[in-house]
């Protein structure tokens, strides 16, 4: 029998989709175990939402702006409903892009969710899944990997995987809605954040290492290709820069607080990760380790700039670990970036500034339309059905006032009534 890349294409793509669609279930381990047990479950139906929702909102419309024939830069015109694939050997990748496609639309909505965890309107926050995942991340998205316009910006715009595009994104929407829906209670007492723990940081550590597990699909993946080789330099530069990220946030964190704190340590692994995102392709070794690293510092001073300074109240650590390592990790490609890997130079090896020009001005772009898209959404949710549960209803719990239900029912009396 002849060999058939296509077929060893598809087969490459559909085995990472699995492995990224795996990681909905690790931020639904983190962000339920990031909760008070009282929430578990809305955190939990939240997430199921956020890849149903996302599903169907990003076949009808999402996939169409992000990938459809895009002759303006801005966004794209067609493919609505998958309507332009043909049914044949080149359709057959087609139908498999899509649906890596959409795992990853579902990964920048379901980032939201923990940030805005524990004081959200279920109907509210589906409201924002289906905005998020058919218009906002598709139109950015359509930007960079649609043949948009951030492509022509000096050398081009590199993001690989996903640092902006989909952390950032979600990231940056993720702030935007903690800003709208505000603090929980008890959070701030006399204008000093006060730790609220979650429930279980087991459920969040199986949680990380479901991700850590899943996001060799992420990266790798994104060659959507099984024929090439750079696969298994992708696998080495994500574990290098995961591990790094949990060892510089740890480290830090012992600098700041005395103690070798588990919850920087866990989010300094996903910020190793999502720093790497954008340049898993392009750098070496050496330079994913030094990009997980600096990403594990990001995450711990960002939570401390957005917790104690701004006062933004992220039970997760969502915004820090995706909007801000995001960024990082992009401008990292404009420092880092070795030819001898991607093609192209970085500022340190010898490549001048032009990328790293280009990598600001996507990072900027990103900020700039997400956010105000973002705010602009919660807001009129806001304005509308409202965005936040009453202050009875969130001590109660969300798990009790939204689902009738008690995640832990042998240790609560639930009425259903």
């Amino acid at each position: 029998m002849e060999f058939d890349p296509v077929s060893l294409d598809i087969v490459w793509v559909l085995f990472a989709t699995v492995l990224v669609f795996l990681m909905q279930a690790g931020f639904a381990l983190l962000e339920s175990g990031a909760a008070r047990a009282k929430n578990s479950i809305n955190i939990i139906m939240k997430n199921v939402m956020d890849m149903s929702l996302g599903s169907l909102a990003f076949w009808l419309v999402g996939f169409g702006l992000m990938f459809g024939t895009n002759e303006s830069g801005w966004i794209g015109t067609d493919n609505f409903a998958l309507s332009e694939i043909a049914t044949d050997g080149t359709g057959y990748f087609d139908f498999s892009f899509f649906i890596f496609q959409t795992v990853f639309a579902a990964t920048a909505a379901t980032i939201i969710s923990g940030a805005v965890a524990e004081r959200t309107k279920f109907t509210a926050y589906m409201i924002y899944a289906v905005a998020v995942t058919a218009f906002i991340y598709p139109i950015f998205g359509s930007w960079v990997w649609g043949g948009g316009w951030l492509n022509d910006v000096g050398p081009g715009f590199i993001d690989f995987a996903g640092s902006t595009v989909v952390h950032s994104v979600g990231g940056w929407a993720a702030l935007a809605g903690a800003i709208v829906v505000g603090p929980r209670i008890g959070k701030y007492v006399s204008g000093k954040p006060v730790r609220i723990p979650g429930h279980s940081v087991t459920l969040m550590a199986l949680g990380v290492f479901v991700l850590w597990f899943g996001w060799f699909g992420f990266n790798a993946g994104s060659t959507v290709s099984g024929n090439d080789g750079s696969i298994a330099v992708i696998f080495i530069t994500t574990n290098l820069a995961a591990a790094a990220g949990a060892v510089g946030a740890m480290f830090l964190s012992y600098v700041i607080w005395k103690r070798f704190d588990v919850y920087m340590t866990l989010n300094g692994v996903i910020a190793g990760l999502v720093a790497i995102t954008a340049g898993c392709a392009n750098m070496g070794p050496g330079m994913a380790l030094i990009t997980g690293l600096i990403g594990g510092f990001v995450v711990v001073g960002a939570s401390v700039l957005l917790e104690s300074v701004l006062k933004i109240d992220d039970p997760v650590g969502a915004i820090a670990a995706h909007g801000f390592t995001g960024a990082w990790g992009t401008l990292a490609v404009g420092l880092f970036a070795q030819e001898d890997f991607g093609g192209v130079n970085g500022l340190f090896f010898g490549g001048g500034i032009g990328q790293l020009g280009a990598q600001a001005v996507g990072v900027v772009a990103a900020f700039i339309f997400v956010f105000a898209t973002s705010f602009a959404v919660f807001k009129i949710i806001d304005l509308t059905i409202g965005m936040r549960v009453s202050k009875e209803e969130e001590e109660t719990g969300l798990d009790v006032i939204e689902h009738s239900a008690s995640g832990y029912p042998d240790f609560a009396n639930v009425s259903t009534e």
